[in-house]
């Protein structure tokens, strides 16, 4: 019987469910040490998994013989966590987004190129029924092929999640066009098919900066917070202190493979789901909600007016949180730690959906005009597009 792996988790903070997916003695895997630098964090992972050593120093994680290790800290700390985990050797698990700038980002793919250590990225859209259907659709070939992708996120809980903590900082996330957008890009790439090549947005702070009703929310999470009674968004209560994200933002991206992309991110909608509408040379595809029992709708017959869809098709479910998504991300970053091989996620894609968000950032905080995405070493992509094949073991 081959042992559990052991698995080390540094941050217990908003992510920190997925050790539920990580922790199970017997069945292949077990958390073995946590590591969180509040005193909040440490006494959660105390009371979640009893049997793990919950520490403050990274030093312990790093010299604790470990197989792999999720890094769920705040987006601003993943490299520094990531690339002393990469160096020591642990195949590691890189929460999205990859980081908040380009150079960090960049530093840990150099890294675990250069290293050899297996690096998985948590982009559990990749998983997402909703997602992961549509792209079946276009694989078929059932749109023809993919021109363009437009995505509206209605982010209805906007205020609760993202203006009450260290999300509103731009010290800590860039902008939530990446921190929260990091997902939807990397979905608009992934079903097109191509890299944002070029990039310009507009954006603005446009209602929460002028909420007045300010708290400092330091300790607390959440769940002491949201409530779907805070509305409308102009009457929200307990706002961070410092605020300087926006709430609202608009990008259209060149691919580089000629495909077109546009998405707009608000904050203070009623209701909160993704809309993705993509638009091939036979047809199109849209989703109408994007939980379970919602539904994909294709059409490929022309017609003059609106008309029913050709073809719908019912939303999955699954257990565990995202519709499924989340356990199954975990058993695909376990499976790659211990036997390497092809994953759903990619670590450059993971780069791609930060440079896009970074540069979107830099053009609607400027001018709005275009910004052009730096492109990673050749060896570098093929390695890592070739599913890091020197960490592959006979």
């Amino acid at each position: 019987m081959e042992k559990d792996l052991k698995v080390g988790i540094v941050g217990f903070g908003l992510r920190s469910g997925l050790w539920r997916h990580a922790h199970k003695p017997g069945k292949g895997s077990e958390v073995t040490i946590v590591c969180d630098v509040s005193e909040r964090g440490r006494a959660d992972a105390a009371a979640a998994i009893p049997p793990a050593r919950i520490t403050s120093d990274l030093e312990e994680v790093l010299a604790s013989d470990l197989d792999a290790v999720l890094v769920l800290t705040p987006d601003n700390q993943h490299a520094a966590v990531a690339v002393r985990t990469l160096k020591a050797g642990i195949a590691t698990f890189c929460e999205k987004p990859l980081d908040i700038t380009l150079e960090s980002a960049d530093l840990i793919l150099k890294t675990a190129y250069e290293t050899g250590t297996r690096l998985y990225v948590g982009h559990n859209m990749r998983h997402m029924p909703v997602v992961v259907q549509m792209r079946h659709i276009i694989q078929e070939g059932r749109i023809g092929e993919v021109k363009a992708v437009w995505c509206r996120h209605f982010v209805g809980d906007g205020g609760d999640y993202y203006f009450k903590d260290w999300h509103a900082q731009r010290a800590n996330v860039t902008s939530l066009l990446l921190q929260k957008g990091a997902h939807d890009i990397d979905v608009i790439h992934w079903l097109a098919g191509g890299y944002t090549k070029r990039v310009s947005a507009v954006g603005d702070l446009a209602v929460y900066g002028n909420v007045s009703r300010r708290s400092n929310n330091s300790g607390k999470r959440m769940g002491e917070w949201f409530s779907v009674e805070n509305w409308p968004p102009t009457e929200q209560k307990d706002l961070a202190e410092v605020i300087d994200v926006e709430d609202i933002s608009m990008m259209n991206m060149v691919l580089d493979n000629g495909g077109l992309a546009s998405y707009q991110q608000c904050h203070f909608t009623p209701d909160y789901w993704r809309n993705y509408t993509i638009i091939g040379t036979k047809g199109r595809i849209e989703n109408f909600g994007d939980g379970p029992g919602q539904t994909i709708n294709v059409w490929t017959s022309r017609t003059s007016g609106y008309a029913p869809p050709d073809e719908v098709h019912t939303i999955q479910d699954g257990d565990g949180g995202h519709g499924g998504a989340d356990p199954r991300l975990i058993e695909e970053f376990l499976r790659f730690a211990s036997q390497g091989g092809p994953t759903q996620t990619s670590p450059v894609a993971a780069r791609q959906a930060v440079a896009a968000g970074i540069l979107a950032t830099e053009s609607l905080r400027g001018d709005g005009c275009a910004r052009e995405v730096p492109a990673l070493p050749a060896g570098l992509v093929a390695y890592f597009d070739a599913g890091q094949p020197a960490l592959v073991r006979d």
